[in-house]
């Protein structure tokens, strides 16, 4: 972006908010955004060559420029997930502040597409749950997609506005509300947040976020950690906000330690500790984060020790177990003909939401049943606990590969017959179907890439 023309309202608060620094923060505009993207590290350990670490986080990384993700095949398999580096902070506030160790239950609220719920599912232990909401339901497809990319079975995915989350008191350990806000943060990447932004409508983002907060806070446990942020530098969004909160409810805030070096911004309004990113001093976009204690008493609701789901048989359940890592410790349910599966220890937790949320998906899709025959579902390909040996494996190059995500035709010729993984560099994309004169490519439709890409 060159000669930057900011709305003038905004030009004149960040002016007396910054000070002297006004003219390093404007230069910063006329850059380009970073490019940087953070791997996931059950799938693929090595960054790309000449790629430099995002300093506070431990599978991020800068691109030296933007390539074509849509022509990269590990980009549709989830092997790393292209994010801003600033919001990759996360990764501080949840090691710094929560026990990792436990078996948790964890809400990322306003979730998609997905960066901070993939990358609090790399951060958990598999014995934790991940619930992953979204209001608006097209975006919570594409949520569900890049949940199911990342391969992780211990996550929910779930379409409900804020306030129905009341019908959970007390159920989450740690709850992520990276609330929808006024997007300050991103001038730079995104010319239309600009466009949009007005006085008015960072007061409406404000009065939004209060309710959300409000909405949600009963779903909190006594002791449960809130970790707030925005992509935006206003104070009304941010730490005015969170004293709010505290003048509302009984919290304590968490401070965070920071190396120096990261140039990230500590922000002490009445005691509330914020860290603040602008890009004249991290190499990212606009950010704020806030960790919050919850120390008021609250009613914990009680996931009864039962599964009301349908199961399928003993036959296809023995068959399953043995396609997945630790079989024996997974859970199988029936639902529309398809199986899926997910930690047998949080099976209580996940009837419980299944009864009072809107499900969409929950663990892993394993297969679709017809005629006690299974076939293998697509989120099965990319799960890391795939058992890979059990299936037969076809590698290809990277034409092959493309043509395989494009769902073309494949003329590829192999003697053994029947479901076949699709690899490419050693990570598997997806199903094939060998038949004697021709192999039918399972791709999703809806997850193709078109011809144009």
């Amino acid at each position: 972006m060159s000669d930057t023309q900011f709305p003038p309202s905004f030009e004149l608060r960040m002016r007396e908010q910054l000070g002297v620094r006004w003219d390093e923060f404007s230069a910063a505009h006329q850059q380009p955004s970073p490019v940087s993207i953070r791997l996931n590290p059950a799938k693929q350990q090595s960054p790309p060559p000449g790629a430099l670490p995002v300093p506070w986080t431990t599978s991020g990384y800068y691109l030296n420029e933007r390539p074509s993700f849509t022509l990269d095949p590990h980009f549709h398999a989830g092997a790393y997930y292209v994010q801003e580096a600033s919001s990759m902070f996360l990764e501080q506030a949840f090691r710094q502040a929560v026990d990792a160790q436990k078996a948790i239950n964890v809400l990322d609220l306003c979730a998609a597409p997905g960066g901070k719920s993939t990358h609090l599912l790399s951060l958990m232990n598999a014995q934790s749950l991940l619930v992953s909401n979204e209001v608006i339901r097209s975006r919570a497809n594409v949520l569900a997609e890049n949940i199911q990319k990342w391969g992780h079975g211990n996550a929910v995915v779930v379409h409900n506005d804020p306030q129905d989350f009341q019908r959970l008191p007390g159920f989450f350990d740690v709850m992520v509300i990276d609330a929808p806000c006024s997007g300050e943060g991103l001038f730079r990447k995104d010319h239309h947040a600009m466009e949009e932004w007005s006085p008015d409508n960072v007061a409406l983002c404000s009065k939004r976020q209060r309710r959300i907060l409000s909405d949600v806070w009963p779903a909190l446990k006594t002791g449960g950690l809130l970790i707030y942020s925005t992509c935006t530098y206003n104070p009304d969004e941010n730490e005015n906000n969170l004293e709010w909160l505290s003048q509302e409810h009984d919290v304590e805030f968490v401070p965070l330690m920071l190396n120096e070096q990261w140039g990230v911004e500590t922000v002490d309004h009445h005691g509330i500790p914020g860290y603040r990113f602008y890009p004249h001093r991290v190499k990212g976009e606009g950010f704020f984060i806030c960790v919050v204690r919850k120390t008021e008493e609250t009613r914990e609701s009680r996931a009864r020790h039962k599964n009301s789901f349908t199961g399928p048989s003993k036959k296809i359940t023995d068959q399953l177990s043995a396609w997945i890592t630790n079989g024996a410790e997974k859970t199988f349910i029936l639902r529309h003909d398809q199986v899926q599966c997910f930690p047998q220890n949080k099976t209580p937790e996940i009837d419980f939401l299944a009864k009072n949320l809107y499900l969409i998906t929950a663990g892993t899709v394993m297969a679709t049943v017809k005629h006690e025959k299974l076939i293998p579902e697509h989120p099965l390909a990319l799960s890391i606990d795939l058992q890979p040996e059990n299936f037969l494996r076809l590698d290809v190059a990277l034409p092959e590969a493309l043509q395989y995500l494009r769902k073309e035709a494949l003329a590829i010729s192999t003697e053994k017959k029947g479901f076949t993984l699709i690899y490419h560099n050693g990570i598997p994309l997806g199903w094939a179907n060998v038949l004697d004169n021709r192999m039918n490519n399972l791709y999703p439709s809806e997850w193709r890439i078109r011809k144009g890409s």
